[in-house]
Formats: C-alpha cells, sequence, structure tokens
C-alpha cells in the first residue's frame, strides 16, 4: 500500500515550471488531442501510411516547413532553417499494427484489411505511435513560434515502416543524411506500457536490442504414422532442436556481460493425426545489444540445428536450411554526452519524481538507424510513461495486469503522454540550438 500511494503521488506532484514551452503545449492541447482521436481511428500498415503521411505533410507546411514528401516510400522531411547552428533530427513512426482493437474507446480503430498474407485483420496504433505523431506535431508548432528563441535548423521526419524494421533503413537509403541537412543531434521519444503516465524513463548506452527474425526448415522423411521406423521424423527433430537452442542462452553467453533472448514463436508441421510429414518449420525470434553475441546466437542456431540433424541420421542432401530474414532491427544505442544533458534538463524541468533511469530492453526500434548512419551523430531515445494513474495504482496493488505494448487492450493515456513528450522535445531542441 504505501508503493502504490507513493507511484500515484507522482501524479500530483507540483508540475512542470511554468514557463513558455509549457504555456505554449498546454495551448496546443486540445487541438492536438483532436489529431490524435483521428489517427488513432485510422490507422494504416507498415508501408502503407498514405493518408497518415498526408496528414503530417500538412501540418508542418502549414507551420512554414519546406515539406517532402515519398520519402523512403511514405516518409515525410520537413526543414526549417532559422540562421547559423547545429542541424536536429525529430522523429516520430507512423504505421499501425495488425491487431483487432479491444480497447473500447469511442474512437477505436474499426479498420480492416487483408494482409499481403492473404490474414483479415484488424489495425491498430497498439505500440503508440498515434502519441507519437501528435507530439511531432506539437513539437513542429512549439518551434515555428519560438523561433526567436533558436538558431540552426530542425529537420522533422516522420517515418514508415517502424514495425517491419525498415522505414529508417528506407529514408537514409533515399538520401536523408545527403538530400535533407544531416543532423549532429537526433531525438525521439516512445510511449511506455511500464511507466505511469507522464514519467520519463532515461538510459544511456544501449536501450533496445538487435532483432532477428530466423527461419528454420527441418527435412526429414515422411510416412504412416503406425510405421515410424519407416521415416525420419521432422517434427521429433524440430523438438530436439528447440531443446537445444535453450542452451545457447542458458549455457553459452555470460549471464553477466552477454544478455540474449532466442525464442521459438512458431512450429508448423503436418496436416493429420496419423501422417507423419516431410518437412517442420521453425520461426525463431532472437535478441541481442553487441554484434558479438548477436552473431554468436545466429551462428549457435545454424550449428544445433546442424548438429541435431546429423544425430538423427539426416543425410547431407536433407539437413536443416536455416534463414536469417532481412527484416533485422540493430540495437539503439543512445550516446551519452546528449543523453545525460537531457536527462538533467528534464530533471530540472519536471522533477526528480518525473524522470527515472531505466534498464534495457529487448524489445527493437529502426531509430538505431540513424546513429549507425554516423556515428559522429548524438543521439538519444526516451520513453514517455502512459499508464493511466488508476490502472497504474491497481497493477502496483494487485488487482489488475497491465496490457503491453502491441496489446488488443493497450490505451495510454493519451494527454499525458503528448503533453510530456511535446514538452520535452521543445525542451530539448531549443536547448541543443540555443542561441548563443
Amino acid at each position: 500500500m504505501i508503493r502504490t500511494i507513493a507511484i500515484a503521488s507522482l501524479f500530483v506532484a507540483t508540475p512542470a515550471l511554468a514557463d513558455p514551452v509549457s504555456d505554449a503545449t498546454a495551448r496546443e492541447m486540445p487541438s492536438l488531442m483532436t489529431l490524435y482521436r483521428d489517427l488513432h481511428a485510422a490507422p494504416e500498415l507498415s508501408l502503407q501510411e498514405v493518408k497518415t503521411a498526408a496528414r503530417m505533410a500538412v501540418e508542418v507546411r502549414k507551420l512554414g516547413f519546406e515539406v517532402t514528401e515519398k520519402v523512403g516510400g511514405t516518409g515525410v522531411v520537413a526543414v526549417m532553417r532559422n540562421g547559423p547552428g547545429p542541424v536536429v533530427l525529430i522523429r516520430a513512426d507512423m504505421d499501425g499494427l495488425p491487431v483487432t482493437e479491444a480497447t473500447g474507446l469511442p474512437f477505436a480503430s474499426k479498420v480492416r484489411v487483408t494482409t499481403k498474407d492473404g490474414v483479415e485483420t484488424g489495425v491498430m496504433h497498439a505500440c503508440g505511435h498515434d502519441t507519437h505523431m501528435a507530439s511531432w506535431v506539437g513539437t513542429a508548432r512549439n518551434l515555428a513560434a519560438m523561433k526567436g528563441q533558436w538558431s540552426g535548423t530542425v529537420v522533422m521526419v516522420a517515418q514508415p515502416a517502424e514495425e517491419v524494421g525498415k522505414g529508417a533503413r528506407m529514408m537514409l537509403e533515399d538520401g536523408l543524411y545527403t538530400r535533407f541537412p544531416k543532423p549532429a543531434h537526433v531525438i525521439g521519444f516512445h510511449d511506455s506500457a511500464g511507466l505511469p503516465a507522464g514519467v520519463i524513463g532515461m538510459k544511456d548506452d544501449y536501450i533496445f536490442a538487435n532483432v532477428d527474425s530466423v527461419d528454420v526448415l527441418v527435412r526429414g522423411k515422411g510416412g504412416h504414422g503406425a510405421y515410424p521406423h519407416t521415416t525420419q521424423d521432422p517434427i521429433v527433430l524440430a523438438a530436439r532442436i528447440v531443446g537445444a537452442l535453450q542452451t545457447l542462452v542458458s549455457r553459452e553467453l555470460d549471464v553477466q556481460s552477454e544478455p540474449g533472448v532466442v525464442t521459438v514463436g512458431s512450429i508448423h508441421a503436418g496436416a493429420k493425426h496419423n501422417i507423419i510429414p516431410d518437412e517442420a518449420k521453425l520461426q525463431i525470434t532472437v535478441r541481442s545489444y553487441s554484434d558479438a553475441v548477436r552473431k554468436k546466437l545466429l551462428d549457435g542456431i545454424a550449428r544445433i540445428a546442424k548438429g541435431e540433424a546429423i544425430a538423427a541420421g539426416i543425410p547431407d542432401d536433407r539437413l536443416p536450411v536455416v534463414t536469417v530474414q532481412d527484416e533485422f532491427t540493430p540495437a539503439t544505442f543512445n550516446t551519452a554526452p546528449q543523453t545525460d544533458r537531457l536527462r538533467t534538463l528534464f530533471t530540472g524541468r519536471f522533477g526528480e519524481a518525473r524522470v527515472k533511469d531505466v534498464p534495457a530492453t529487448m524489445g527493437g526500434e529502426d531509430f538505431s538507424r540513424f546513429w549507425l548512419a554516423d556515428k559522429g551523430v548524438q543521439s538519444t531515445l526516451f520513453w514517455v510513461g502512459g499508464v493511466p494513474q488508476d490502472r497504474w495504482a491497481a497493477a502496483e496493488a494487485g488487482k489488475a495486469a497491465l496490457p503491453s505494448l502491441h496489446n488488443a487492450g493497450w490505451a495510454p493515456d493519451a494527454e499525458k503522454v503528448i503533453a510530456t513528450a511535446t514538452e520535452a522535445m521543445t525542451a530539448a531542441t531549443l536547448d541543443l540550438l540555443k542561441r548563443g
């Protein structure tokens, strides 16, 4: 009970200091909430964000930004030059997820599509990208209205296809750092289902993981289920592989310095009770931070699959086929100088109770590519808590569980997320571009 009260008190603590940034953000909030509800009700899947991107372009064009559309597919780049100084890139992602919404919100998404794989599904902003976009617009509005307070160049990037790990790469390949002013600073945020609404989570070094998707085709020799001795059962072999894969993390990585995850998320084989099939298919997600651990895990999967097959007597021409998909998201790294600077800035603005150090996550975020494209760039991605106060208190008291990101029931306290993120992003940009 004491812990619940302490956490809940974050929401009645002294608010951020009244100043032009917080005041400007407060004035924009009614309009930003309308924008948020519109975006929430009309999500689009990765690489299909046509209407969403058009809306983002309209919003920044009317503020005086130089706007270029269809960068890296559906990406939007908006540039505002305001005298000499550094270049700051501010990013938001736009895509929704193939999730049928179950929040009960009056503006819940009713969008339904058929995916490229032929699956009919609902579409939802189950990762909170609608709050990201609303805050992006709010930050652009504030900066356009405060041009007298900063000097330099702002590059606003509305990015597609974060959920499939392709959008940032596609924009960079389409000339993001050559056709437009190249940034010295890159900043962004992500709403959090693990922090109370309005609380900022910060971490330097790695904050998100490498994400690899691996397919393993296990081959055997099928036959009648009553006569397994005449077959080479790929399901039994697949089960051996699944079991052995668990040792990659538990027995081959240093648990204190080499975090990693190997999860078999799907196994498909066969079509009838009494038929041993010719093949079994595994789908695996692999998470790591360092390049060395990533290589160790991927090499280990191939080694174990091959070794188990040899042990089962599978001939060389029928050994498993291991394919690492190109849907790869590299680990997100927050550079210490900028991240520490922003932590100090946010703590001074919002108070210590609303700025927390957080651990790294094994989730993925392709924001990483903006730093990897030029490691001279200072890069920071931070969290903004979205869990409503009543739900956080109930969870702390053991009376409810919290839905995670990507859950059909994820409904953040959008007003607190958008207000906090807009104020934080505006203040960060003004600090990075402050006049001499």
